[in-house]
């Protein structure tokens, strides 16, 4: 029961899905996880237990490359998990990466560390003796994965920007702050992995409540004017509001999303909408109510339609501020002017205004492996051991070694470029393009994106060259299904996958990614999709107005129309 009065005509009717029973009988999230590592009948989790692990940051996968062979032989697949961890602001010591660095390739079965969109990195292929001792071991060095999934409120997102360091590391600890507000305050997690005692006393969750919310949820802090968090992907947004480089206070922006479920058109990709302006101190009670509003009023009953994006459709954003108001005992004033104007990475070197330096690699599909002729993840290490500063993994899968200072940056440039992670060779093209996993090892997986991308890009490369644009980008991704997690519905070329080498594709988003794409072609090949965008950057090439990016150029030219309101236009 909510602590707060519920008005019945926001609330969704209809019996619960079974996820909002899993949770409720979970005995807050401990469920039989415990019995179940000591089954070694599996390599799996059975029952509940394989939804309630990723509230602790893991998802159960099995490599799928193999999955009909090892059917073949009468052998369950290869069941692991994946590993999110918990990294508000995705901050990391060098130390700490050299600890992650050698687990991954001791104990995963792929050997990588992979950076992600969440601005945190993840094991992949952790077979499930390994499980415990990996919660150990990253306790051990200060690391958790306390819901890094789930329906909870997950790693929360914060702009890279060492730059003006003084404005990040305030934005920054705000982020860790709402991070650690927004936890679940159960004890499973400290009990099932940690070995730790239970505390014989009630426990309860006064933010995210006893069945936790509808569905995940998603926070960033942002600084403009760089959206590299892309905000409108996020269910609760902070944006930095700053006078004379000192914080004062954050524009608030709910409802953003991507997911969608092909088929389905009460599903859709959204933007975030302003609810107003904070000041610092009203900003964790802002944070809890925006959850508490969800938590109250999301769907429970249809799980397609449970993200606050679609709560904040179906009660109208006026009724949410309201709640969230009322709840917080405070208004919003009006939104204070800002501006986004980028969005991608900075790579290379920036000098910051501590006199500081700060190298930005790009790190394709954030994939961390030693690669034929670039042994990455040896030269990040050899990085790690002689760097002083910190690592700061970005939303964009990126990496930045921060915190150079003068003397050191050249042995630092040195190490990068002798390992491959420094290569003047990248197109502007290469580095504004990304892809989620997907196959091997995602469930949810149509379609190849990661294992896609490199060759995809060299071909869209190809067709910038021959249409005289070389030297010009469009932000291009690709996601094995609509589930969101490669952002490829803020793209200006979105493909989503539909099935083995087939995908929609969708044109019109933005460079700084506060535009939807829409649907241009739907279900194709990539010897299709080649042909149209070849045409399309030919036009663009010899049609568009001075300075106007693919993305505009499409929408002004009338190839697709512009999604507006996605409620009512995005399928339209």
């Amino acid at each position: 029961m909510s602590q707060y009065p519920v008005n019945p005509e926001f609330v969704a009717p209809g019996k619960l899905s079974d996820n909002e029973r899993l949770k409720a009988e979970s005995d807050h999230l401990r469920g039989t996880i415990t019995s179940d590592l000591q089954n070694e009948i599996t390599g799996g989790f059975t029952g509940d237990n394989f939804m309630l692990i990723r509230f602790h940051g893991m998802y159960q996968q099995d490599d799928r490359d193999i999955r009909a062979e090892r059917a073949a032989q009468k052998l369950e697949p290869l069941h692991n998990v994946m590993l999110r961890a918990r990294m508000p602001g995705g901050i990391i010591s060098p130390a700490q990466w050299l600890a992650i660095d050698k687990f991954a390739a001791e104990h995963t079965l792929y050997g990588s560390i992979r950076l992600t969109t969440r601005q945190t990195f993840q094991f992949h292929g952790v077979l499930k003796p390994n499980i415990k001792p990996m919660h150990q071991f990253l306790n051990s060095i200060g690391i958790d994965s306390i819901a890094t999934a789930g329906d909870v409120n997950r790693n929360v997102l914060c702009t890279s920007n060492p730059v003006e360091s003084e404005l990040h590391q305030q934005a920054y600890q705000w982020a860790i702050k709402i991070s650690e507000h927004l936890l679940p305050k159960t004890r499973a997690y400290a009990e099932i992995w940690l070995d730790e005692e239970k505390v014989e006393t009630t426990e309860t969750e006064p933010v995210l409540g006893d069945t936790y919310l509808p569905r995940k949820f998603k926070t960033t802090v942002v600084i403009p004017p760089h959206n590299d968090v892309d905000v409108h992907a996020n269910d609760l947004n902070f944006v930095a509001i700053a006078e004379h480089g000192k914080l004062i206070g954050f524009n608030v922006l709910v409802g953003g999303g991507l997911a969608m479920t092909f088929g389905d058109t009460s599903t859709y990709p959204r933007r975030a909408e302003e609810l107003g302006f904070i000041s610092l101190e009203h900003v964790l009670k802002v944070a809890e109510h925006v959850v508490t509003v969800q938590r109250d009023y999301g769907d429970r009953v249809n799980r397609k339609n449970a993200k606050t994006k679609y709560t904040i459709d179906r009660i109208g954003v006026d009724n949410f501020r309201s709640e969230v108001e009322k709840r917080v005992g405070v208004a919003f004033e009006p939104v204070r002017p800002y501006e986004f104007t980028s969005r991608g990475d900075r790579f290379g070197w920036v000098e910051g205004i501590d006199g500081k330096h700060h190298l930005t690699l790009f790190i394709e599909n954030g994939r961390v492996l030693d690669f034929p002729g670039k042994p990455l993840k040896t030269g990040l290490a050899e990085i790690a051991k002689i760097h002083q500063g910190d690592l700061r993994m970005t939303a964009n899968q990126n990496l930045i070694i921060a915190g150079v200072p003068l003397e050191q940056k050249a042995q630092i440039e040195q190490l990068a470029r002798q390992y491959g992670l420094l290569d003047d060779s990248h197109s502007e093209q290469r580095k504004n393009s990304m892809a989620c996993v997907s196959f091997p090892t995602c469930p949810l997986a149509m379609a190849e994106a990661e294992r896609y991308l490199p060759e995809l890009v060299t071909k869209v490369e190809g067709l910038l060259s021959k249409n005289g644009v070389a030297d010009d980008h469009i932000v291009l991704r690709v996601t094995g299904c609509p589930n969101g997690c490669g952002r490829a519905m803020l793209a200006e070329v979105g493909l989503v996958g539909r099935a083995p080498g087939k995908y929609n594709v969708y044109l019109g988003g933005n460079k700084v990614g506060t535009r939807i794409p829409k649907l241009f072609l739907d279900n194709v090949a990539e010897t299709e999709i080649l042909a149209q965008l070849d045409q399309l950057i030919g036009r663009w090439a010899t049609e568009r107005q001075a300075g106007e990016d693919f993305g505009d150029f499409v929408i002004r030219s009338g190839v697709v129309a512009e999604v507006k309101v996605s409620k009512t236009d995005f399928h339209a």
